[in-house]
């Protein structure tokens, strides 16, 4: 039995801040915090915090802007961080709305309707409670009769989650799952941080995935998944349900996002490409016969790494899609968003690889081809 991914969707929020208005409120909180601590920091027992720089973020990452829920609350520098209304249990929750409008774009798009679906997977790398589950949320919002979870795998949610539902369909547990990727990546993001405050965004995915005998629609075949994971503590977020039980610090840095960027980078990449070798490897697919890579969308000079290891030279923009540059990082999301971009020119046949990865260390990859 084959599954095929059928459909797919976006939700993109309105606000956008592009690098010049995010350095320019970091700065403004950087010369108000020095002020602050002027005494400590002439004292030596604190360090002064040193402006950030538009080139600078551009040449470390490759970031030009992000879409986010809130821009007014991050520019703010006696803020820094979004502000969102908190919202009744009788509401649709923030996470459940923007899934809600993604998931429809992929149902449409695949040419179905709202009782062809079976299932949804939320799969995202933070949830805004602990239960009940947002994606019993979504379900109940879109009407759909079935079973519904959440899970989270960090930056590899998305493709951990097109394996899931890849085992459910093929085990008859479902015939149509949506897998949808809700990042409010802005809500764990520190922005008072000068090495960190640039990475993220926020938006929302979707897939429909079916069996290939229940699709109407062009789409791609999924020829294989693998995943894999390494512990690492290099990118981690200390924020859970025991902080209080701990006494622990709500306010520290630590209940946010927080990585060593150097490791990560060394270390990460020769999973990522060793894991996609093997892959196509075992699939008997040369790596010239690829045409498109859907790599996560976290640093642009680690993709550019990642496809050198792979293909032996550069690859071109239209090998590997980028869209860090316009949406920033966007976890789970990121791969997700380059594939639903970048897929209309594929002709029958054609072979790509979707690949996220992110804290866990975490890798899920899975080659698709198009029918």
């Amino acid at each position: 039995m084959s599954v095929v991914i059928s459909g797919t969707g976006i939700y993109t929020p309105e606000q956008r801040i592009s690098n010049k208005e995010l350095v320019e409120s970091y700065n403004l909180y950087a010369d108000s915090y020095n002020k602050e601590h002027s005494k400590a920091i002439a004292e030596g027992t604190l360090e002064a915090l040193t402006h950030s720089d538009e080139d600078f973020i551009k040449k470390v990452s490759g970031i030009e802007s992000r879409f986010v829920l809130d821009k007014e609350g991050i520019l703010d520098p006696n803020r820094m961080k979004p502000l969102l209304r908190e919202r009744s249990n009788e509401e649709p929750s923030i996470q459940a709305e923007i899934a809600v409008s993604a998931c429809l774009e992929a149902i449409e798009n695949a040419n179905k309707k709202i009782e062809d679906i079976d299932a949804v997977i939320c799969a995202c790398a933070n949830l805004q409670r602990a239960y009940p589950a947002v994606a019993i949320e979504i379900q109940n919002l879109l009407g759909i009769e079935g079973y519904a979870y959440d899970m989270n795998v960090a930056c590899s949610s998305s493709t951990f989650g097109v394996q899931n539902a890849v085992s459910d369909i093929k085990s008859g547990l479902a015939q149509s799952v949506l897998v949808v990727s809700p990042e409010i990546c802005s809500g764990h993001l520190n922005f008072k941080d000068r090495d960190g405050h640039f990475i993220f965004g926020d938006v929302c995915t979707a897939l429909l995935l079916e069996r290939e005998n229940k699709s109407t629609n062009e789409g791609f075949k999924i020829l294989d998944t693998k995943l894999k994971t390494v512990f690492s503590n290099n990118i981690r977020n200390n924020f859970g349900f025991l902080n209080q039980a701990e006494n622990s610090d709500l306010n520290s840095p630590d209940k946010l996002f927080i990585q060593e960027g150097r490791k990560v980078f060394k270390q990460v990449v020769p999973i990522v490409s060793g894991l996609i070798q093997e892959q196509l490897k075992r699939n008997n697919i040369d790596i010239n016969d690829v045409s498109r890579f859907w790599i996560h969308q976290a640093n642009l000079s680690m993709n550019q790494l990642i496809a050198r290891k792979l293909l032996g030279r550069d690859p071109t923009a239209k090998e590997m899609p980028i869209i860090l540059n316009e949406y920033a990082n966007t976890s789970s999301a990121g791969s997700i968003i380059a594939f639903h971009k970048n897929h209309d020119d594929l002709e029958e046949n054609d072979i790509g690889v979707i690949c996220s990865f992110g804290a866990g260390y975490s890798v899920g990859s899975i080659i698709v081809q198009k029918i």
